[in-house]
């Protein structure tokens, strides 16, 4: 699951960064403002896609997906991207949950297989 949220990050720092210049020229913010505030959150979120091998990195993580999509209704235009990513987001972390439940239960029965075949070999 980690790695798919890092990933998902990574591509949201691009859109985050390229909204700038959206919110500059569509939007009407000023430059100063576009570029602390998606700038600062691009930025975060490269930052928060190496730190998701921590539990608080992934819920910073998750504060920063809410951070975009609220943000994202000061400029038309952004809502889809900001819907998009947070959608992956979710998904993302749905369906690596559900991949490492299941590579955890091979292991499992991986260790529990060998360790009935040493215990029947040393007999």
């Amino acid at each position: 699951m980690r790695t798919v949220a890092a990933v998902v990050l990574v591509f949201e720092a691009i859109v985050i960064g390229l909204a700038v210049p959206v919110a500059i020229n569509l939007g009407g913010i000023a430059p100063g403002l576009a570029a602390g505030l998606w700038g600062g959150m691009a930025l975060a979120a490269l930052v928060l896609s190496g730190l998701q091998r921590f539990t608080s990195g992934h819920y910073a993580a998750w504060a920063l997906q809410a951070a975009v999509l609220f943000s994202s209704f000061w400029v038309d235009g952004m809502l889809p991207a900001a819907i998009v990513f947070v959608s992956l987001w979710v998904v993302g972390v749905i369906m690596g949950r559900r991949t490492d439940d299941r590579a955890a239960a091979v292991r499992a029965a991986s260790e529990e297989g060998a360790g009935a075949s040493v215990s029947s070999t040393s007999q």
